[in-house]
């Protein structure tokens, strides 16, 4: 039996796909059992309850063979990041007492630095938070998901995929969710280890080449372009992030175009994703017009 956080989100659900595939049991913590209705009629096993109460992780977590665990994603954090530290209090306490076998983290490239991250904080605040304890576990860090950019199936249709890479040409580090839960199951279900290790997960690729792959699925020639400094918080304010409180998220991407994210911190492992952005857009688009 496998715990995974998260499992209607994109990781949470490629992580259990894949366990699922492979013929292991899986269960999950979830607030609304009519959201995960899909994996229980699948056969993963629901446990009511939230990541922001120890307790009912704790519950979660008992008697399983390991455990995938993540943090929320919070575009518009407070300054202190109490969310994250209250989630990450609570992962603590439950799993200093419930001790799996093996735990599997979903971090971010980047994470092993401590500031100029933006919302990159929450994670690295995740890595120190569990650096005390003696199980097993592994952060992957993931670069920056493809399916990030499947708003450019509506947008780019006149040629060009708005980004906030700058400049377009630059390489970054990049992977599929799929991949990612591709990797969380090896690491699960493979062979033990001691200790903690960390797991860069991902290949280099710039936005020219997302938009080019992008292109390939349109049928058109799409260009990526890089939306100017200036106008990024309106951007974000267009997508739901809360008018003063875009900072965390530019500060995100400026530390990505900084090369704060990219592969090859020392004393790390390195696995590269198999599935291209075309991939990731393809079935997305088949999946809009079936």
């Amino acid at each position: 039996m496998f715990l995974v956080m998260g499992i209607t989100g994109h990781v949470g659900g490629a992580t259990a796909q894949h366990l699922l595939a492979q013929g292991r049991k899986v269960r999950a913590l979830v607030r609304n059992r009519e959201k995960a209705a899909n994996w229980a009629d699948q056969g993963v096993e629901l446990v009511d309850g939230d990541w922001n109460d120890a307790a009912a992780v704790e519950r979660a977590l008992e008697g399983v063979d390991g455990a995938f665990v993540m943090l929320p994603a919070v575009w518009a954090p407070s300054p202190d990041f109490r969310e994250a530290k209250n989630v990450i209090a609570n992962y603590v306490a439950a799993l200093a007492r419930a001790v799996p076998p093996r735990v599997v983290v979903l971090s971010s490239m980047g994470a092993n630095r401590t500031s100029g991250l933006g919302m990159i904080t929450a994670l690295s605040l995740l890595e120190e938070g569990l650096r005390h304890l003696t199980l097993p576990i592994a952060y992957v860090r993931a670069g920056g998901f493809f399916e990030n950019f499947l708003y450019g199936l509506h947008v780019a249709k006149d040629g060009t995929l708005p980004v906030y890479y700058n400049p377009t040409s630059r390489k970054s580090t990049m992977i599929a969710t799929d991949d990612i839960g591709a990797q969380v199951v090896t690491l699960l279900t493979g062979p033990t280890w001691s200790g903690h290790r960390v797991v860069e997960l991902g290949s280099m690729v710039s936005a020219d080449e997302v938009a080019a792959q992008l292109g390939k699925v349109l049928q058109r020639d799409v260009k990526a372009f890089a939306i100017p400094r200036a106008g990024w918080a309106a951007a974000f304010e267009q997508l739901g992030v809360p008018k003063g409180h875009t900072g965390p998220a530019e500060a995100m991407f400026d530390a990505v175009n900084a090369g704060w994210m990219d592969l090859g911190v020392a004393g790390t492992e390195h696995v590269a994703g198999t599935t291209s952005p075309r991939d990731v857009f393809a079935a997305a688009y088949k999946a809009t017009t079936a």
